[in-house]
Parts: C-alpha cells; structure tokens; sequence
C-alpha cells in the first residue's frame, strides 16, 4: 500500500521546535511544512532554514487549517502546553507535545480524553526512549539477561546555565522538569509494573533565588513488583563543567547488572578559546552534518510514521500522566517528608493542588 505524504506544523521553533522543523524539513513524507513562532525574527529565520511553505505568528492558523494532519507543539512557557495542545486535538490533528503534559492532571485527563473521542495519536515528546543506551538497558531487561529487576538508579545532573535558562521560564522543581524524563525510562524499563510510592527530598543552593527551587531532588520509587527506584535530578553543576548533562544509570538484577555512562566524556573537545568541551552532550541532540546525534531527530520521524501507518507512539499519554502524578507526589513529599502513595489521595490532590497555587505566586 502506497504511504502519501502528509502536510505536518510545528508550533513554537526555540531549541527543541528548530530540531523537530529542521529534521521534517529533510524527510520525503513531509508534503509540506508549517512552522509558527511568536518572535517575527526567529519565524523569519526558521522559515529561510526549513523552505517552510507557510509560516505565522498565530497558532490558530494551523489549528484552522484542516489539511495539516500531524502538530509538534514545542512552545514556552509550559503553561501553553495544554490550551494549544487541546485546540489541535479538538480539530482532529495528531499530536506530539514536549513535555510535560500539563501543569494540572485535570489537563492532562481532559487531553486524553480529546484524543480518544476524536480518535487521534497523542504523544509526549521525552526523547530519551531513543536513547540507544536505554534501549540497550530495555533489551536486556526484556531478554532475562539481568533476572528479575531489583533496582534502578539514574542521577541527571544539568548546569546551571542550562538550569538557570529552564527555571526561569516556569517555577516547577528539577524531578517536574528533569527527572520527569527518568521517570519515563524507567517506567518504561520496568513494564508492566506500576508505581505504589514516591519518597522526595530536595537540597536548596544556586537555583533557590533564581525560582524558589531545589538545587537537587532524589526520589525514591516503590513498585508494585518490589523493585526499588531512586532517581536524582539537578541544575546546579558550575559554569566550568564541560557539558550540559551528565548522565548515569544503575540497574541490578537477580542474574546481573547493567551499569550506563551517559555523560558524554567519551569525546572531549579542547580549545583555546572554549577550553574543555564534552560536545554533543545536550539531552536532545544536534545535527552534525549528515547524521543527527541523539534522540529528538529519531524521535520526531517517528512519531510521523507511526501517525502515517497507524502504529502506537512510542510513548502513551496515559504513561506521560503516570510520570505526572509520580513527580507531583515527589513535590508534595518534599514539601512533607513522608511518602506519598500512588495513585493519589484525595488528600494528597488537595496538598498539590495548594501547592501549585503558591508555585503561581509572583517571587518576592
């Protein structure tokens, strides 16, 4: 069966949106690209970058327009995720939205919801399940080479460059912003088994002037299958650290164990002018001539085949909105210290809830 190229948007083009509109702009089944960006210089930039066919400031442009069939929604601030991304599935279009996939559960289910009833693909955009790293760790778990799980760890450590340029954009924690992408994975990993209990601290330093944020987070995941996962998120590496992620996995098992070194110092890049460099160490990746190293290019082709031959995304919704109640409770548990049971409590619902309403709150 012949497979037709289809006309596909990309909302919001800063960092994430400029990957996801330069990858489409090289692939055969792009029968035409829109692009739509709120700064008139950069839409102006990404158009001449892409031979964009249609580019505009409005996002209701692309929501109008019934012969656009696939929307990557890569927009700032967060809080725009979830009105655009409603409007898109409510005029029948697929959707990839970056994460996260709401600032509210209530958003996240109404988003769900829409998909379903309008019978659409709606995806969050982690990126790291492309990771070959993790999909090597998947493997393995998967083929029994490890036994059964007993543990996973994942430390994700940012710079501060970085951290800074993310958490004044929005007031969320790093597990909301950073760990939320390990929760994913290793959620993911760890399939069929579901989260029962999150456990969070957090440790104030650099960020805390910058958006009342922690430096730091670790949480501790019980799973209903008795593994136990810790995963630490954070912003605060200095300006001198040579990359912008660093990376490191452990997982053991009854048979063995699996340990991954994500931190790009496989390949230092040293100059005069740039001193000590650990390239290509982003989370999305970049293009380097004719290959993209990372995830977020592989990532945005697939989603686009799997909207063109009916496949399953790679990644659910409904696991998206696990990964959202598991980084709320850890909020919510670092605000406490205690644990917070999953799925949440009315109670619990309720502490977040008032917890959000004072993250809205202007900074002194």
């Amino acid at each position: 069966m012949p497979v037709e190229p289809v006309e596909v948007a990309v909302i919001g083009t800063g960092w994430c949106g400029g990957i996801r509109a330069e990858t489409l702009s090289r692939y055969p089944l792009v029968k035409k690209l829109h692009v739509c960006e709120i700064r008139p210089d950069r839409l102006k930039e990404i158009k001449a970058l892409t031979n964009a066919a249609v580019a505009t400031l409005d996002y209701r442009d692309i929501v109008k327009n019934d012969d656009i069939r696939v929307v990557y929604i890569s927009t700032t601030p967060e809080n725009t995720h979830y009105p655009i991304a409603r409007d898109c599935l409510k005029a029948g279009k697929h959707v990839l939205l970056e994460k996260p996939i709401a600032l509210e559960l209530y958003e996240a289910d109404e988003l769900i919801a829409i998909a379903k009833r309008n019978n659409v693909k709606f995806t969050i955009g982690y990126s790291q399940r492309f990771n070959t790293k993790f999909a090597y760790a998947k493997k393995k778990l998967n083929d029994g080479t490890l036994g059964k799980p007993v543990s996973v760890m994942v430390s994700r450590h940012l710079s501060r460059s970085l951290g800074k340029k993310i958490a004044s954009r929005v007031r969320l924690s790093p597990a909301a912003m950073e760990s939320t992408h390990d929760l994913d994975i290793v959620f993911w990993l760890l399939e069929p088994a579901k989260p029962v209990s999150v456990y969070s601290q957090g440790a104030y330093g650099y960020m805390q002037p910058v958006n009342g944020s922690y430096d730091i987070m670790w949480s501790t995941v019980k799973m209903d299958n008795g593994v136990l996962v810790a995963i630490g998120g954070g912003w605060n590496l200095p300006p001198s650290y040579p990359n912008y992620c660093a990376t490191t996995i452990e997982i053991t098992g009854t048979e063995g164990s699996l340990f991954l070194d994500d931190t790009a110092r496989d390949h230092w890049l040293n100059t005069v002018q740039g001193g000590m460099q650990f390239a290509m160490s982003t989370m999305p990746g970049e293009q380097v001539d004719h290959v993209f190293a990372g995830q977020m290019g592989p990532e945005t082709i697939h989603f686009l085949e799997s909207c063109i031959m009916d496949r399953p995304p790679m990644v659910s919704p409904e696991s998206a909105r696990t990964v959202m109640e598991c980084y709320l409770a850890a909020d919510l548990s670092a605000e406490r210290n205690q644990p917070v049971d999953i799925p949440l409590t009315n109670e619990s619902l309720a502490g977040i809830a008032d917890m959000i309403k004072a993250q809205r709150t202007p900074l002194p």
